[in-house]
């Protein structure tokens, strides 16, 4: 019997059979119109009008708010239509390949754990040069960020793509029992598991995930807003701070292991 239940989350209603052939349960987000077959974040209590700034954490929040008691004892997972979990990297992946490719259930190594995240995204790699055309700015004001690949680290990454001090801004309103060590995260680490994908084991741990993560994300509504977001960078920012976040909060908070994340998106074979 499969272990796993895997949402796949989709801005496109035909994508419905194949999500369902992968054995994955199919989200719609968006604003395309989704039939009753779909899962949606638009029905109880939602907030589903913020899902251009808060990406798929819009399912997320209605996952905490309306369903979290209703999953069975599985682990829970969560996946796109072009981002996949898998055990393994592939060099060649197809929409025939995929389905053989991708994480179908949990293996028994795994049993000791109660979370999986992607493997790391280390933000300190690319070329001086990339960051000079992009980030000037922030190099004048800190210049050893040229010589010194270990001070490129998430704080500075999220200023250069996402707005200078809008994290540490964010940081300020956390919880007393978050705020200084994912403080420390940021500053300290120079890479994070990516694409605000995870699997989880416990629902008491995914509601206590979710009761920090939310309210905080809330308080920061106040001081970005959504009317002033200019650019996918700072659009999406609750989506991006959420990203930082689940990194650092499973890292904390539970025995976590790391698989590959592959790439496919399926738009290319559906018209």
């Amino acid at each position: 019997m499969k272990n796993l239940n895997m949402f796949c989350i989709s801005l496109e209603p035909n994508h419905y059979k194949f999500i369902k052939s992968l054995g994955y349960i199919p989200v719609g987000l968006g604003d395309k119109d989704f039939d009753d077959n779909w899962f949606t974040d638009k029905l109880g209590a939602n907030i589903s009008n913020k899902n251009k700034s808060y990406g798929e954490y819009t399912y997320h929040y209605w996952i905490w708010k309306n369903y979290l008691d209703k999953l069975d004892d599985k682990w829970i997972g969560f996946c796109q239509y072009r981002k996949f979990w898998s055990l393994k990297e592939y060099k060649h992946i197809n929409i025939t390949s995929l389905n053989s490719q991708i994480l179908k259930e949990i293996p028994k190594k795994f049993e000791n754990y109660e979370t999986i995240l992607g493997e790391p995204m280390y933000v300190n790699q690319w070329r001086t040069m990339k960051f000079l055309k992009t980030a000037l700015k922030i190099f004048l004001k800190k210049p050893i960020l040229i010589i010194d690949k270990r001070k490129r680290n998430l704080n500075f990454h999220f200023d250069w793509m996402h707005g200078e001090n809008n994290l540490s801004k964010a940081i300020n309103l956390l919880n007393e029992e978050n705020r200084n060590s994912f403080s420390k995260f940021v500053n300290n680490e120079v890479s994070f598991n990516p694409h605000n994908m995870f699997i989880c084991k416990s629902k008491i741990k995914l509601q206590k995930y979710y009761e920090d993560l939310f309210p905080w994300l809330e308080r920061c509504e106040k001081i970005f807003g959504f009317k002033n977001l200019q650019g996918y960078g700072k659009t999406r920012i609750y989506g991006f701070l959420a990203e930082r976040f689940m990194s650092y909060w499973f890292k904390k908070n539970t025995k976590y292991a790391t698989i590959p994340i592959i790439f496919y998106d399926i738009r290319k074979d559906f018209n």
